[in-house]
């Protein structure tokens, strides 16, 4: 006799020791570059995204651009979806700011996102 599962698979055909909600990562390489909205109040914005081949050409232009770059493979999957020139979504925010922290101590200026610095420097928060 075989045992069917809800969803009509095949116990036979089932890793019983992988989760029923996780998903394939890809193997090829995704980059995404975010870019400043103007105005400095805006979202940032995708300005490319890329896999494979165009991936490593963004990163070999970062690189050679002087652009630091930090390695968040699920949120690079996340908004390499987003259609170029578009806001970030609101869900990944966290992520996104904890990035471009890193990105403005690593280039070695204010970091705008650490507010605790910001409110003992100013006795405020700044805009």
């Amino acid at each position: 006799m075989t045992d069917f599962f809800d969803d009509g698979g095949d116990a036979a055909d089932k890793d019983p020791l992988k989760p029923l909600n996780s998903s394939i990562i890809p193997k090829d390489k995704t980059a995404v570059a975010l870019k400043d909205s103007m105005g400095g109040k805006k979202v940032p914005r995708i300005a490319a995204a890329g896999r494979g081949l165009l991936a490593e050409k963004i990163l070999e232009l970062a690189h050679e651009n002087g652009i630091h770059i930090r390695e968040d493979g699920d949120l690079a999957q996340l908004l390499a979806k987003i259609e170029l020139d578009s806001p970030i979504p609101s869900e990944t925010f966290p992520a996104v700011g904890e990035i471009l922290s890193y990105v403005y101590r690593a280039n070695g200026r204010r970091d705008p996102f650490d507010t605790e610095k910001n409110l003992s420097e100013n006795n405020s928060i700044t805009d």
